[in-house]
């Protein structure tokens, strides 16, 4: 059997609020003062000082060149695992090849051993207004674009202002706190917002990538392509065959290599995204040595498939690596614009029909944990009874939610490991009867009458040994239920038109989430094609927890409101959880380096290795 998560699906950029303090205000301020920095962060916590010289944990002397080959393991935006038809990877249209963001400079980047910290690149400094609602970005002489031709702030302007209007609906609505951009002059861009804008907008929107404003008078933004667009990051894209494979090389003379927040890091020639339907196909591959370095998502893969010969002779290396971000929430998502789920005792009963211990021991060889939150693996996951300040959020919306808020979070059920768990059905049983679906010639009916037909839909089949028990345990229910496989371009399309029952997918947060939750849970997000909000859950409660969320002060009210949220979402049985693992399994060739310090909140896999000659005789040979 196959086995185990999806690829890690990052559906969404992390972001965060600058300098601390309250949205739309600085708590210690003068209202004269403006801040001047050389970083942002949530709440003002910056780890490394302005004459910083390199993120800790880089090697600043890596060797440079080689290639890094993988099967890429996230996506952003339109981006597709199975397949790429397009390079424009910042719009709803057309399926993008994974590694698109690597081309384009942004303002700040990301520090990967503090929780939402962002650092200057394309931008030497950031001056915040003291009301929090505008900030002037100086961008650096150097930065320049692939042909040469000056980076400006009236690139800058360009790009935050079209990705306002024609990016994609994820980047649309966080941007919705963002009134607009302007260049002054060539060197300074003011970003504005909205009073009491979202925490995380102006961090998003540091992070967002720089076009050529140049290139886009000739050429519509919003079209699906693969001309190359024109970059500044610190790669270019390389040769590529869609749906096959991309490569994306180095700019050796790239303006952006000798600062503080690039030093040792982007250091192979050349990097290559393999794409393969199929995931046996895509293992034989790298035990071959067709690519180089692999994820491992299969837990059969996993504990029964590393004993080809490079394996055995030492020449490839395995690795379980910890992963101290939030796990998120991986299940299936329970499409609630349909009516004939929008019982909630309806759903409810789907998880009691879903035997995890038994997939688990069976299918994954006892390699997961069960998800049960959505801040899953993180202090924002709710646990035991409501605190005093959780129940200050939650009290003004008793008898809008269910009494259970109030008490122990919704947990799903543990089974007897049988497959079958007679208790467990039973119940379900009893809740399709109280929700008013019965049992009529054998067949589970909704209250018109009409027979409860369920399919699932998913794009790859490796996903079919963990669906045929639960469908199973669905028929003794009464419930007619199948499993329905789709090209990727298809499942693309209709998962973005929200056009399906139920499907599989995985998503999650930052340290620090904020604006991007309205994307996962906003009533505005189930109506937006293309929104990450599959269950379509829409419910003003829940949109009050995010704002209270987005509201937070201080890292101690965030973490209280997020559990306050997942409450009120667990409660809705919105999704039916499936598992998770705190640790990346990971499998390469033996010709890399890589730093003896692991950031601590990303991968930092292909970012900190790099490629080492030395060991270039135990890549397979040839003929």
């Amino acid at each position: 059997m196959t086995a185990a998560p999806s690829r890690r699906r990052v559906l969404a950029f992390a972001a965060a609020t600058a300098f601390g303090g309250l949205p739309g205000q600085d708590s210690s301020a003068s209202a004269d003062d403006d801040i001047e920095s050389h970083g942002m962060s949530a709440f003002g916590d910056l780890g490394y000082p302005a004459d910083f010289q390199r993120f800790r944990y880089v090697n600043p002397d890596a060797n440079k060149g080689g290639i890094f080959s993988q099967i890429g393991p996230d996506r952003a935006y339109n981006q597709n695992f199975l397949t790429f038809n397009s390079l424009n990877t910042f719009i709803l249209r057309g399926d993008a090849a994974q590694g698109m963001e690597m081309t384009f400079a942004t303002l700040m980047v990301r520090s990967g051993d503090e929780p939402d910290a962002m650092y200057g690149l394309a931008a030497e400094k950031v001056r915040r207004s003291a009301d929090g609602l505008t900030y002037q970005f100086f961008i650096r002489p150097a930065a320049k674009f692939h042909n040469g031709s000056k980076l400006t702030a009236r690139d800058v302007a360009f790009s935050l202002n079209i990705l306002k209007e024609k990016g994609h609906p994820l980047i649309t609505q966080s941007l919705r706190d963002f009134n607009g951009a302007a260049a002054s002059d060539d060197v300074t861009v003011t970003a504005s917002f909205a009073p009491r804008r979202a925490r995380d907008v102006p961090l998003f929107v540091a992070g967002l990538p720089i076009f050529s404003r140049a290139y886009y008078t000739a050429k519509p933004f919003d079209e699906s392509s693969l001309e190359p667009p024109l970059g500044s990051g610190p790669y270019k894209v390389g040769r590529f065959e869609p749906g096959r494979y991309i490569e994306y090389q180095r700019v050796k003379d790239w303006w952006g290599a000798d600062l503080p927040v690039a030093r040792g890091q982007n250091n192979f020639d050349v990097l290559r995204f393999e794409y393969y339907r199929d995931r046996d196909v895509g293992f034989e591959g790298f035990s071959a040595g067709t690519y180089l370095f692999r994820e491992e998502f299969t837990s059969r893969f996993w504990a029964t498939r590393y004993d080809f010969p490079a394996m055995r002779d030492g020449r490839v290396k395995r690795d379980e690596i910890p992963d101290d971000t939030p796990s998120g929430a991986q299940g299936w998502f329970i499409n609630t614009r349909r009516q004939k789920f929008a019982d909630p005792r309806l759903r409810e009963a789907l998880n009691d029909a879903f035997d995890f211990e038994w997939t688990d021991k069976t299918i994954m060889y006892g390699a997961y944990l069960r998800t049960v939150s959505v801040f899953q693996n993180s202090d924002m996951m709710a646990v035991g009874k409501p605190t005093a300040a959780e129940l200050a959020l939650l009290e003004p919306f008793r008898g809008r939610v269910p009494d259970e808020v109030f008490g122990e979070p919704y947990a799903p059920p543990v089974s007897d490991g049988s497959g079958q768990d007679r208790a467990l059905l039973r119940k379900a049983s009893q809740l399709l009867d109280a929700a008013g679906c019965p049992i009529r010639a054998g067949k589970r009916v909704l209250p018109d009458g009409s027979p409860v037909i369920i399919e699932f839909l998913i794009d790859e089949p490796s996903f079919e040994p963990h669906h045929m028990p639960f469908i199973k345990n669905l028929g003794i229910l009464g419930i007619d239920a199948t499993v329905r496989i789709v090209d990727p371009v298809q499942y693309r399309a209709r998962r973005d038109g929200f056009d399906f029952d139920i499907t599989i997918d995985r998503f999650n947060f930052s340290s620090t989430p904020g604006d991007s939750l309205r994307s996962f849970f906003s009533s505005q997000a189930a109506a937006l094609k293309g929104s990450n909000n599959l269950a379509g859950i829409a419910d003003p409660v829940i949109d009050a927890m995010v704002d209270a969320v987005i509201a937070a002060r201080e890292r101690p009210a965030l973490v209280t409101a997020c559990r306050a949220l997942d409450r009120v979402i667990r409660s809705g049985r919105y999704w039916i959880p499936n598992w998770y693992k705190a640790s990346h399994w990971i499998a390469y060739w033996d010709v890399f380096g890589r730093p003896a310090t692991q950031p601590r909140y990303f991968r930092g896999i292909p970012d900190t290795w790099w490629y080492d000659p030395t060991k270039s005789a135990k890549l397979p040979q040839r003929g």
